[in-house]
């Protein structure tokens, strides 16, 4: 529901890939066919009881303003493009842990320039450049992902190539500098002060993407391999994380009265240092893997239930004293739609855990879906840390189950242009969350709740 991937057409389909919003501001301003425009603003209102995190002490509560606005001009084959990004935080407190993830304030996310031929020299092939600023958005989203309930988002300067094979394949390469928010420091974030965003020219983020289409029975696949080459710099200390992470993944699309499923293995290999301090950090070889799989079934029934089941596992680190480190680094993934609320919540993430769970969707309307996700979370490694919460306790005495965690979503759309949304998510605290060094005093459950509304046109 981003107005630059809501808005745009592929420019290798050629098909929308959204309903155009009902009230729309190119017909609204009677724009030229050449000119396309759109505007995004989200509100959400949430709240939390309790806490989890290291030293936390309560709950709090805070309003996320995020407003984007994009403009693309495209003549004959070419694009140039921009969005512009506006995102707050208004309502918290120093105690809020506020950070540049939650607040990113006036700035471009995209400026971009772009060619695509749909017949590249008559071979069947469509292509693609896009050179400068832009978001990235491919497979599952784990690794790579244009943030959706997160208040800000991710963006990389550089060159992106995409090669489509219409019924059989699709091939994107890259080579970027991920883009880094400014201010960081939360007082800064919390007075609100403007400072644009820079470029990481010490940092390259590179990889292919293969996406092969029905392999057999409808089965899709990709294959993939990504290079993070990090680097310090005056206003950016790094772990100088240099990693190869290879990863596949099967899949088949739900449909009704048809079994579904999904899985996806990620390795991940190279170095890391031990802290983002030169002075004291050493270098320690990085190995470790992550691994999804769910399986579901659409009952053809009012309402379209789905039920599925899943696992996921992110490796930690064995032993936070040697010279190995196999804690699992999502990289530029997203992770609500897998573990969550994130916003002032994102209570787990894609590192050092393991987690079965259920989950059941359903739509009583066309224009209403309802979810219940119900999850059960342990440590990978007793040893490492609960890394959403910045826990750990080395010693590993104070066990490894961190909880169960309840989730329930409805979102209701008005029409094309407007939706509400609600969620609440209960976090069980179990053994470690309550008894880790740092851990709250407060040992009492966890409870989030958020309200939103996201207008576009």
């Amino acid at each position: 529901m981003a107005a630059f991937s809501s808005q745009m057409q592929d420019a290798l389909l050629g098909n929308d890939k959204f309903e155009k919003p009902v009230w729309n501001l190119h017909d609204a301003l009677n724009l030229p066919k050449w000119l396309d425009a759109s505007v995004e603003q989200r509100t959400r209102y949430e709240t939390m009881d309790g806490n989890f995190k290291a030293n936390g002490r309560g709950g709090d509560q805070q309003i996320a303003l995020q407003t984007a606005l994009w403009l693309q001009a495209h003549i004959a084959k070419f694009r140039i493009g921009a969005e512009f990004l506006d995102a707050r935080a208004l309502g918290a407190d120093s105690g809020s842990g506020v950070n540049n993830t939650h607040a990113d304030a006036a700035d471009f996310i995209q400026g971009y320039l772009a060619w695509a031929d749909q017949n590249l020299f008559y071979s069947g092939i469509g292509a693609e450049i896009v050179a400068g600023r832009q978001t990235l958005n491919l497979g599952s989203r784990r690794l790579i992902a244009r943030n959706a309930m997160r208040n800000d988002i991710n963006s990389f300067t550089g060159v992106k190539l995409r090669l489509l094979n219409y019924d059989q394949w699709q091939f994107t390469g890259f080579v970027t500098m991920p883009v880094n928010r400014y201010p960081t420091a939360s007082a800064d974030i919390l007075n609100e002060v403007h400072e644009f965003d820079e470029e990481d020219t010490h940092t390259w983020f590179s990889g292919g993407f293969l996406e092969l289409y029905n392999l057999a029975w409808g089965v899709n696949s990709e294959v993939y391999l990504y290079h993070l080459d990090e680097g310090d710099s005056i206003r950016n200390p790094t772990r100088n994380r240099r990693y190869f992470t290879p990863g596949v993944r099967f899949f088949l699309k739900p449909k009704k009265a048809n079994f579904d499923f999904q899985t996806e293995t990620i390795g991940q290999l190279g170095t890391v240092r031990s802290s983002t301090a030169a002075s004291n950090g050493r270098d320690l070889e990085h190995a470790a893997w992550y691994q999804h799989a769910d399986f579901g079934y659409t009952f053809d029934a009012p309402w379209s239930p789905r039920f599925a089941l899943e696992y996921d596992y992110a490796s930690g680190d064995e032993n936070p004293n040697d010279n190995q480190d196999q804690r699992f680094d999502t990289l530029y993934g997203a992770r609500r739609f897998e573990f969550g609320a994130t916003g002032m919540y994102g209570a787990f993430a894609r590192s050092n855990i393991s987690t079965p769970g259920y989950r059941i969707a359903a739509a009583p309307r066309s224009d209403v879906q309802l979810g219940l996700s119900h999850r059960f979370y342990w440590l990978a490694s007793a040893r490492d840390s609960w890394t959403a919460a910045g826990l750990q306790d080395s010693s590993g005495r104070s066990g490894d189950f961190i909880g169960q965690q309840l989730e329930l979503t409805a979102r209701w759309d008005f029409n094309s242009s407007l939706n509400f949304e609600t969620g609440w998510a209960h976090l069980f605290k179990g053994e470690f969350a309550k008894n880790a060094p740092s851990a709250p005093t407060v040992k009492d459950d966890v409870d989030y709740v958020y309200v939103q509304s996201q207008l576009r046109f």
